[in-house]
């Protein structure tokens, strides 16, 4: 399981952590009983501090999307609970707003933004249909 942080993001790290595991569960990248990785490897990993990574699987298993086995870690929930639409566009306008502040850091107008994300779109659907 590969996780970014970004600290500069304006998002909180465990906030971060929580979507990323959502998206990758909602992307079949991670499937029902699969294991997370332990809290301070994790942690490690991502040079943050450990309390951070049980913060975020504790929400995780608070909505359902994870279970803690005592003792034995922690796995994606056997019917992990889809995320809602509302939630969904919670994670996704977290992204946009981290997306517009560096365009406008970097000058860059929403009409190009809006355009090189269609662009992609395209690219992207073009290439997993080939």
């Amino acid at each position: 399981m590969e996780l970014r942080i970004d600290a500069q993001d304006g998002v909180p790290i465990y906030l971060q952590i929580c979507n990323q595991v959502k998206h990758l569960v909602a992307a079949g990248r991670l499937g029902a009983g699969d294991e997370l990785p332990p809290i301070r490897t994790l942690a490690e990993q991502l040079v943050i501090n450990p309390n951070t990574v049980a913060r975020a699987y504790l929400e995780l298993e608070r909505e359902g999307v994870v279970n803690k086995r005592h003792g034995s870690g922690t796995y994606v929930a056997d019917a992990p609970s889809l995320l809602s639409r509302r939630e969904k566009l919670k994670v996704l306008r977290q992204r946009a707003d981290s997306l517009l502040a560096e365009a406008a850091h970097l000058d860059v107008s929403l009409d190009d933004l809006l355009e090189l994300m269609n662009q992609r779109h395209r690219e992207m659907h073009n290439h997993a249909h080939r």
